[in-house]
């Protein structure tokens, strides 16, 4: 068996790279956010828009700062399971990971103007919250119809085409010549148009120019065979066992900076400034093993690491209204959070391939003396509307319902041209609205104990024929899998224990499922004179994140 061993460390700078050197789904990882906050807001399913009181409430409606009545000191500690379920047409496979997380720890101040009518009060607030984890492993076992390979060779002979015929990085009828992805240099690289998965795969010996018809400017992989009677390489080269491995790291973290005041005790009105910090590590690594009948094995490995470190800054605007002492109404408008973002690649390619001749690969290892991108993000933005009612001083209810824009993400360059093909294309074509549903109650059993229920249901924002899989998806870099979200459902419990009228204790129990379909390629579509067909299929992957976190929130009054 031959071995070729290729590295790549790549990411381009230049005008004609950037285009894929992110793509539309790392803008919605970035854009979202989890149900995280105290372990009250937790218990009662984040449905404090209209309720107010809580310190959680900064980060989505500050208004609920002016129902404070006194000042007062909290931080959260939280332990979360994380189990990822797959399942590859009956194939099962798990991950799981168990991290301890210090979740936030926040301050608000009350200054009383010592008025009943007018600016009764103010208050100002700062806090840190947690307010993503990307924290999981998975793991999909299986056997498909195409190779990594086949796809790799289909995007080597399709350079840059998208799902509607058009094409990125290179002209439409210049069909990107042997010498760029068959060469190791930095320029043939940043020549792809940023498509540097096939440069890595030819290095590697996965795929190679087709020497049997000197006409034929197509590539092949070299798992295939060649069809001499047809003179024709056969269509896919499937493997019988592939296996994709991700472990993911890393938050967002948000400090909040809150003004609110509360006027005549019957509208609280509030803003919040807020900044981001964002990290995020993956690593992968992808198998494909091939099983001959004289007993011999040939085997495909493609790993990946990408790190994304960076900052943003986005405000929260609200009001509540108290008509009655029994009824809250709440509206809120959250802006999208403003990135500046930098990426590093890494990418190792081997092929033990028996069919493989390795004098037609150089095998060297290319790299780039810029491995990172610097980029900008425009996230989603939402609003919250939100009712409450108050029993007395027995139980409250509460529901919250947020409509997040995610056609409103947008991506460009570190100067801040955005990059049109990507934002026009494909985020305004596969994205629309997230809708959220948040409902909580809490009911005092005595004047110290409280218990508290929620729940929280958020739906995808990906269009129909997306999330389904019917379109070619454009990953960056040399990382070919992906997820595709199919929604959130999350149910809490909690408990609440006052030892003094300023000492509190707040736990919280949080069941959260989070459901996606996982593919270990793309397909590949493309248009000629007999229209749209598709070149390499691939196969939709049931993936299952169940997370259970446990909260505990400490607060002090005075």
């Amino acid at each position: 068996m031959n071995k070729i061993i290729c590295l790549l460390v790549s990411a381009s700078l230049l005008s004609s790279g950037v285009v894929f050197a992110q793509g539309e789904l790392d803008a919605y990882r970035y854009s979202q956010n989890e149900l995280n906050g105290t372990a009250r807001y937790l218990g009662m399913g984040g449905a404090f828009g209209a309720l107010g009181g809580d310190i959680s409430s900064m980060s989505s409606n500050p208004a609920g700062l002016g129902i404070y009545r006194s000042s007062e000191v909290v931080t959260t500690l939280s332990l979360s399971s994380i189990k990822a379920k797959s399942d590859w047409k009956g194939s099962k496979a798990d991950g799981s990971k168990t991290k301890f997380n210090f979740d936030n720890i926040a301050y608000v101040g009350y200054f009383p103007t010592g008025n009943d009518d007018g600016l009764v009060g103010w208050n100002v607030g700062f806090s840190y919250n947690r307010v993503k984890n990307f924290n999981r492993n998975y793991r999909l076992r299986g056997a498909q119809n195409y190779s990594l390979a086949d796809y790799a060779a289909a995007k080597a002979s399709y350079v840059g085409t998208d799902r509607n015929g058009g094409w990125f990085g290179v002209k439409e009828n210049d069909m990107p010549p042997f010498n760029q992805i068959n060469s190791e240099s930095v320029d043939a690289y940043n020549n792809l148009g940023g498509v540097w998965l096939p440069g890595l795969a030819y290095q590697s010996g996965m795929i190679g120019a087709n020497t049997m018809d000197a006409n034929d400017d197509m590539y092949h992989s070299t798992f295939a065979e060649w069809d001499e009677a047809n003179q024709t390489w056969y269509p896919d080269s499937r493997p019988d066992f592939s296996a994709l491995e991700v472990s993911e790291r890393g938050a967002i973290d948000q400090y909040d900076f809150s003004f609110a005041t509360n006027i005549s005790n019957r509208f609280f009105l509030g803003a919040t400034i807020s900044v981001t910090d964002l990290n995020y590590r993956m690593s992968s690594e992808y198998t494909e093993e091939y099983y001959y009948t004289d007993g011999s094995t040939d085997h495909l490995f493609w790993d990946n690491e990408l790190k994304t470190d960076g900052t943003g800054y986005s405000f929260n605007i609200g009001t509540i209204i108290r008509p009655s002492d029994y009824l809250r109404l709440g509206v809120a408008y959250n802006s999208p959070v403003w990135y500046k973002l930098t990426d590093s690649y890494f990418g190792s390619a081997e092929t033990f391939n028996g069919n493989f001749d390795p004098a037609k690969a150089n095998g060297a290892t290319p790299s780039n003396p810029n491995p990172y991108t610097l980029y900008r993000l425009r996230t989603a933005d939402k609003w919250i509307f939100s009712v409450a009612g108050i029993l007395g001083k027995t139980a409250l209810i509460s529901l919250d319902y947020e409509l997040g824009n995610y056609s409103f993400m947008k991506l460009s360059d570190q100067d801040g041209y955005e990059y049109a093909d990507i934002n026009k294309d494909l985020i305004k074509k596969d994205f629309g609205y997230a809708h959220t549903v948040k409902f909580g109650t809490e009911i005092k059993i005595t004047p110290q104990f409280a218990v508290r229920a929620g729940a929280n249901w958020r739906t995808s924002p990906m269009k129909k024929e997306f999330r389904e899989g019917a379109f070619e998806v454009f990953p960056a870099g040399t990382v070919a899998h992906y997820t595709l979200d199919k929604g959130t459902t999350s149910y809490s419990v909690g408990l609440g224990y006052r030892f003094t009228p300023n000492f509190y204790m707040d736990l919280a129990c949080v069941y959260r499922q989070y459901k996606e379909d996982a593919y270990t390629f793309s397909k590949v579509v493309v248009e000629d004179n007999n229209g749209l067909h598709t070149l390499v299929d691939s196969e939709a992957i049931g993936l299952k994140t169940n997370t259970t976190q446990v909260a505990l929130t400490l607060g002090y009054k005075f």
